[in-house]
């Protein structure tokens, strides 16, 4: 043990840390060697953050030793612990979006060594080095913001490589890339450990880190809970080291074989985003559209809420025509979307989680000019309790909840409308593993119920979870139709990059 102590890049011992009486972690040992990909796995609130966060010196302990390649430090800031070699690559990569490419993987390297001017062909120099070592082409003039979001995360990693980096922390690596890029991203993780760079992923799609890694850590309430080579666990058994409690696999329910047409859309197109779809939903089923990032899915989804305004085609809901580009119209013909970035798109994240669950409710309890809170704080209540939210009160701002209980705000403001018709864009997106499994038991209650549900994903499980039928999307158009409880994860995935 002292051996492999001694040749660790990273050993925390006995790590605890406390904010104002609340313990995020406690007495939590963590070892990563060079060259090792470590799967730090837990549910949101169990500690994860804060680990990462002694890590890079953004927080100190509160109890515990921390030793970086073999040097005890005392205090640890984020100066101290980056030029030790610990670099972390955020969910956002933490780019800047007006600069170049080589601006940005350049832009730690030449602060550190404290030039007083910038010197462009120092700059692409570095730039340059860093991209050949992964094996990478990217336009080294092209502004960030132009780029896509996998570039962008080599363009992150590539800063990462330019400062010297011998530990990159990745939180949330895969959630916004395709299959390919997955794959893609773990031939470059591979050929960094075979360099001697460590690796500790924060991530929730399990089997994707579990390619790539040698060892797994599990947190739960702030403790370790589990610790193993990765070749011990799979995705059941880490489930249920996270979570406490066993998340059996499901499959979509049986829908009703005379269940009634409630949406008809015939020819919906708009160029250059999407051309000829066609489909009809019936009342209880759960239909996905799933395709590669760009594939159009998103637009098609935005187009049947009234976000997107189509050049031509026709959306028809029990047989009356739903005008299109009016997102107004379609609320009114009780047709709900739940967008991908609740951040930015789905919520008011300063507000209340009253006020977010009672926005599209304020004419239901409208009295004489008069608001009855008592009847929207009562209804949002009920709400809450329905979905299960964990709060401590509904008065609490949203951006106080965790991405699972979000998620659960931004469909109790739908629900609460009684839609006929729900479109859930990503509804798993940055959720932990055990709100995923509570969020599909929901979708599945709620077409139970008869409502008709369009989920839009690239989660595979998720849509064999939940869907009766998957509409795979490429280059705008539908080009296959699977029927959910049939079609195999492999042949999903292959149906997808062919």
């Amino acid at each position: 043990m002292s051996s492999e102590r001694d040749a660790a890049f990273i050993d925390l011992r006995a790590i605890t840390k406390r904010y104002a009486g609340v313990t995020a972690l406690q007495d939590v040992d963590f070892t990563v060697q060079p060259g090792e990909a470590v799967c730090l796995a837990g549910e949101n609130g169990s500690g994860k953050s804060t680990l990462i966060k002694i890590i890079s010196g953004v927080e100190p302990a509160t109890e515990g030793t921390i030793r970086i390649a073999g040097q005890e430090h005392a205090v640890l800031n984020p100066r101290i612990s980056a030029a030790a070699g610990v670099m972390v690559i955020f969910q956002d990569f933490s780019l800047f979006p007006n600069l170049s490419v080589a601006e940005n993987i350049a832009f730690a390297t030449q602060l550190s060594t404290r030039e007083r001017f910038f010197k462009p062909a120092a700059t692409r120099q570095i730039a340059r080095k860093a991209l050949d070592r992964i094996g990478v082409e990217i336009d080294l003039d092209a502004r960030v913001e132009t780029l896509p979001v996998a570039q962008k995360q080599l363009v992150a990693i590539c800063r990462a490589l330019a400062s010297e980096a011998q530990l990159i922390i990745m939180d949330e690596p895969t959630t916004a890339l395709t299959e390919k890029e997955v794959r893609r991203l773990q031939g470059i993780i591979r050929m960094l450990k075979e360099e001697g760079v460590a690796v500790i992923f924060v991530s929730h799609k399990l089997a994707e880190v579990l390619d790539v890694s040698e060892k797994v850590v599990v947190l739960r309430n702030g403790k370790k809970v589990a610790e193993g080579p990765a070749s011990e666990f799979n995705t059941q058994s880490l489930t249920y080291h996270m979570t406490g409690r066993d998340v059996p696999d499901v499959t979509p329910r049986t829908r009703r074989a005379d269940a009634e047409t409630l949406m008809h859309v015939n020819g919906l197109s708009k160029a250059g985003s999407f051309e000829d779809i066609n489909f009809e939903l019936k009342s209880g089923e759960v239909m996905g559209i799933t395709g590669l990032l760009g594939c159009g899915r998103t637009s098609v989804a935005k187009a049947l809420f009234g976000l997107v305004a189509p050049d031509r085609g026709t959306i028809t809901l029990a047989g009356q025509t739903v005008p299109t580009g009016d997102p107004q119209a379609a609320s009114r013909a009780r047709i709900g979307y739940v967008p991908e970035d609740r951040l930015t798109e789905g919520l008011f994240l300063s507000q209340s989680i009253l006020r977010n669950v009672a926005i599209g409710r304020l004419d239901a309890h409208t009295s004489g000019g008069f608001l009855n809170m008592n009847g929207l704080l009562a209804e949002a209540t009920e709400w809450l309790q329905r979905l299960k939210v964990k709060a401590p009160d509904v008065q609490a701002p949203v951006q106080s909840l965790s991405g699972g209980n979000q998620q659960r705000v931004a469909l109790a403001r739908w629900l609460s409308r009684a839609p006929r018709v729900l479109i859930l864009n990503g509804p798993s997106v940055g959720v932990d593993v055990g709100s995923k499994a509570d969020i599909h038991d929901i979708i599945r209650d709620l077409a139970s119920q008869g409502i008709g549900i369009i989920l839009i994903s690239d989660d595979l499980p998720e849509l064999l979870a939940t869907c009766h039928r998957i509409l795979v999307m490429r280059d705008g158009r539908i080009t296959d139709t699977l029927e959910g409880g049939t079609v195999t994860e492999e042949e999903l995935a292959h149906r997808l990059a062919s």
